[in-house]
């Protein structure tokens, strides 16, 4: 009785073996439906098929899990940018709510212009106009203070061709990306330069990626006492500019390793597609092309916002994938 009952269980044990899935499988098939709104063609295949090789074991692209880091651009890559990047949108709404409450503002000529609603006068100052406009606009409060700032303006401003809310702007196929991404084993960045603070307090909800994974442009802070309680406060000083060569910078001081995917839309993140996939082992280098002039925008050489150009002459030479929006998404915004 015994022979039978030990062959019996032999037998039990080999059958569940043969039932359970194989460690080895990739993780990519366990993650289905996945990019619903991509359409079949190169693109959606060639990220398809990198995730999956980087993801088996038996795979010799094979990458464990703890250096699996996918980074991203915000503007124009992960939501939408035009006619102007939505946080300058953020910056005049802001200087017109406020202006009566700060005289000194008077002697500021970008302000004074978008008083008078002379948006092209305000802008024509270049990069050291829109500096001034942001700095007034991000500064002197504390930074809870201009979390909330931030948070009751993405709730009463909408976008002045669409109608929609900035943040109902997010790209749905590059949610249904990150969300891929992670369920395979990626952590996923934004690295923007876009305002590290004016990000962190809705990408979570939006992106899912966390305030922590975010890497972004900053002002100076410090840490001191307000009506009676310690604060960090927001101070009009020039910290970091994470833009071109300043990506891959603040990639390596926020994350201290190089990542494997990265995507941006404009010549300002050729510099962190580049770093992330020069030199051995697998990578990913991914843009976003603006091609689609009835669903969202077409726009790039000759684009004041999100100009590609150089990005889009290197990339074939380079390896790196072209979305084209037109023809490789199905949909835009999330419905």
């Amino acid at each position: 009785m015994k022979k039978y009952l030990l062959v019996f269980l032999i037998s039990f044990l080999a059958f569940a073996c043969s039932q359970t899935p194989q460690n080895n499988q990739s993780s990519l098939t366990k993650a289905e439906p996945f990019l619903e709104s991509w359409n079949e063609g190169v693109s959606k295949k060639a990220i398809e098929d990198f995730i999956k090789n980087t993801t088996d074991p038996n795979s010799p692209d094979f990458i464990p899990e703890k250096d699996r880091i996918a980074v991203f651009d915000n503007d124009g890559t992960l939501w939408a940018e035009q006619p102007m990047y939505f946080q300058l949108f953020y910056a005049i709404d802001f200087i017109k709510k406020n202006a009566s409450d700060h005289p000194e503002w008077s002697e500021i000529e970008s302000i004074q212009a978008i008083l008078q609603d002379d948006l092209k006068a305000a802008l024509d100052g270049g990069t050291q106009a829109i500096l001034e406009l942001v700095m007034v606009s991000h500064s002197d409060m504390t930074a809870e203070e201009f979390a909330q700032s931030v948070r009751t303006w993405l709730q009463e401003s909408r976008h002045p061709q669409t109608g929609k809310p900035y943040n109902q702007m997010i790209y749905q196929p590059m949610v249904e990306l990150l969300e891929l991404l992670r369920a395979n084993g990626y952590k996923t960045f934004i690295v923007s330069g876009g305002g590290i603070d004016f990000l962190r307090v809705w990408a979570e909800e939006a992106y899912g990626i966390p305030p922590y994974q975010v890497v972004g442009s900053s002002l100076k802070a410090k840490y001191e006492e307000q009506n009676g309680k310690m604060e960090i406060i927001k101070i009009p000083e020039l910290n970091f500019i994470d833009d071109k060569e300043g990506k891959p910078v603040g990639i390596h001081q926020h994350l201290g390793m190089k990542p494997i995917i990265a995507g941006g839309n404009s010549d300002g993140d050729y510099q962190m597609i580049e770093y992330t996939t020069q030199g051995s082992g697998p990578s990913l280098g991914i843009y976003i092309h603006h091609t689609d002039s009835i669903r969202e925008y077409a726009y790039d050489r000759e684009s004041h916002v999100g100009r590609l150009d150089k990005g889009l002459d290197d990339a074939a030479r380079l390896g790196w994938l072209v979305v084209d929006m037109a023809k490789d998404w199905k949909t835009i915004y999330p419905e």
